[in-house]
């Protein structure tokens, strides 16, 4: 290839580059070097068996191409193309036929509709990641390698020249049978594949045509599908962990009615950890908790196990809530520093006709009278858990007979593009509607606020409900009280009372003892060790009897082993031995209050 060929190919700029080289031009002075510019590198020189672009036709690079390229024209899409690929994938498809009759993958792949409206609109369309049977998915190959792989065969057809001929065609044969098993096998058998698929509108033969590009993307589709059944996985780990750690059944107090639901958020999200607890304390007292842990998956699954069984451990010690959320703080800092979590924990009495509540960053408590109005419980009393250095505060609100409370998560009111207060006063309206049992009154709340099995987040609401007793049922409830004076006398007047009180109540002669007994010890205990006021208190529910004695002191007593020459230390001893359980807790207002409970016969 001579010099003028070479160089009428280059541009312009080649061309100067090329004359600075010395091919047939002088130099240039010496201050013209230092005035002009860096030369350009010198190009690569182009040699006989590289062709230049102009000489490729577009049938041969569309031909080369690993890509499946098909060529429709007209308003039936008549066949003028498919390149070695598609044919290859495909089979080899008559030219000028309809794509309808010859091209069954098209249909397969639904591009008949897309075919047309690019021919309308005169715009490209694309879709990704289509699935059609191909007998083969077509591996690239660079030229490098098939022209490595030609020089190789004849390397070794030289060779085998040299050896002995009816060894090396004794072997021939038998290798080209093999491969030709494989090869018919392989084009016989139907593969899955994936393709990304451009549609462009050109023009071919006078009429509107498209130009089919179908790019291999099986490889793609199959990591996606790995990473997705992966996640799925993972997912379905965490919603296993996160329910068996949930409580199985909840415990139903004698005075309230409980019910909750868990429900894991839609495919796409992943599972949190929320959960919720219901805790009986005794003396009719019930303690009621949900949370929230911020993170996802099966740590955060993990994370609100721990503070689960942590709450249940801390309600037995019968704090107040906000030194039951003190201690959970401390906790959940050490558990995983990483992950906050919010919580409401709340303790109804019986007594007191109200709910009191702390609560850790946690939406508010919503409490429905039996009118239908809707009360929401105070701002947070803290910060969520794990933030640590926070001082958490105790809050009431009343709870009432025949009264219905709403603990939830924030799945059920949080919504993108709208603020949380707008949720909440969505659910406040659709709870003062709602009627029913618990359990429905959960059904309805969800429904009311569109939680499907496609949600974006997780959901966990917990409702109880205060009862309104009246008829029979009211004559299973009932609650007698004593102030104590100091002095000699308290004793016998408490007992006084404690079997006039039973024998009312219709207990059993044995019962009325032992009950009598249980009082004549509560009794002796405060007026040794605790300080006025002092108060007696006797409540019977349709499970229980429920023996109480409050007093000034706010030193809880301690179960001990008396010796035998000692005069006193029996007497929690005897209440514990007789009671079906016992138990002590400060009052709020200074104090304590110790208790027994003795389980009533069917």
């Amino acid at each position: 290839m001579n010099f003028t060929r070479w160089s009428a190919r280059l541009t312009g700029t080649q061309r100067r580059a090329a004359a600075r080289t010395g091919r047939g031009s002088v130099p240039a002075a010496r201050g013209e070097y230092e005035q002009q510019p860096e030369p350009e590198p010198d190009p690569v020189p182009l040699t006989d068996d590289v062709p230049a672009l102009e000489d490729l036709s577009v049938r041969e690079i569309l031909g080369g191409l690993p890509a499946l390229v098909a060529l429709l024209y007209g308003p039936e899409h008549r066949v003028a193309y498919v390149n070695d690929a598609y044919a290859a994938a495909f089979g080899p498809r008559p030219l000028g036929a309809t794509a309808a009759e010859s091209c069954p993958e098209l249909a397969e792949l639904g591009l008949f509709p897309l075919l047309d409206q690019v021919l309308r609109s005169g715009k490209p369309r694309t879709v990704k990641s289509r699935k059609v049977q191909v007998r083969g998915r077509q591996k690239e190959r660079s030229k490098d390698q098939a022209r490595d792989q030609a020089k190789g065969q004849g390397r070794d057809q030289g060779r085998d020249q040299a050896k002995d001929q009816g060894r090396d065609q004794a072997k021939d044969q038998g290798r080209d049978q093999v491969k030709g098993q494989a090869r018919q096998q392989a084009e016989g058998t139907a593969q899955e594949g994936s393709y990304t698929i451009t549609c462009t509108p050109v023009d071919c033969q006078g009429s509107g045509g498209v130009l089919v590009f179908a790019a291999d993307v099986t490889d793609h589709a199959e990591a996606a599908e790995r990473l997705r059944t992966s996640e799925r996985r993972h997912r379905q780990t965490a919603v296993t962990l996160q329910r068996s750690l949930l409580p199985q059944e909840l415990e139903q107090p004698d005075d309230l009615r409980v019910a909750a639901t868990y429900q894991p958020g839609g495919e796409d999200a992943a599972v949190g950890g929320d959960w919720y607890d219901v805790i009986t304390l005794g003396a009719g007292r019930t303690a009621l908790v949900i949370g929230d842990v911020m993170g996802r998956g099966v740590r955060a699954a993990a994370v609100m196990g721990q503070l689960r069984t942590a709450v249940r451990a801390y309600a037995r010690l019968d704090l107040p809530p906000h030194e039951v959320l003190q201690l959970l703080d401390g906790l959940a800092a050490e558990i995983d520093a990483s992950q906050i979590a919010t919580c409401v924990y709340a303790v109804h009495d019986p007594n007191e006709g109200r709910l009191v509540y702390a609560s850790a960053g946690h939406l508010p408590i919503l409490v429905r009278a039996e009118d239908g109005s809707v009360q929401r419980a105070a701002d947070p009393t803290g910060p969520p858990l794990g933030t640590g250095g926070w001082l958490h505060s105790s809050g009431s609100i009343p709870l009432p007979p025949g009264s219905t409370a709403v603990l939830y998560t924030d799945g059920l009111v949080e919504r993108r593009g709208e603020d949380i207060d707008e949720g909440v006063a969505s659910l406040e309206r659709a709870l003062s509607g709602a009627k029913g049992s618990p359990q429905v009154v959960c059904d309805r709340l969800i429904r009311s606020q569109g939680v499907t099995a496609d949600h974006d987040d997780d959901v966990a609401v917990l409702v109880l409900q205060h009862p309104s007793r009246t008829g029979p049922d009211a004559e299973l409830f009932h609650n007698a009280a004593l102030d104590l004076l100091g002095g000699i006398e308290a004793a016998p007047r408490a007992r006084a009372f404690a079997m006039g009180v039973l024998a009312s109540w219709r207990f059993p002669v044995e019962l009325r003892d032992l009950g009598v007994l249980a009082t004549s010890e509560l009794v002796g205990n405060s007026l040794q060790h605790g300080t006025p006021p002092m108060r007696l208190r006797l409540r019977r529910t349709d499970r229980r009897l429920i023996i109480e004695v409050t007093d000034g002191d706010d030193h809880l007593p301690r179960r001990r082993r008396a010796e035998p020459a000692d005069e006193a230390g029996r007497g929690i001893s005897i209440v514990a031995t007789i009671a079906s359980s016992w138990g002590s807790r400060r009052t709020p207002g200074g104090g304590k209050a110790v208790w027994c409970e003795f389980a009533l016969p069917h």
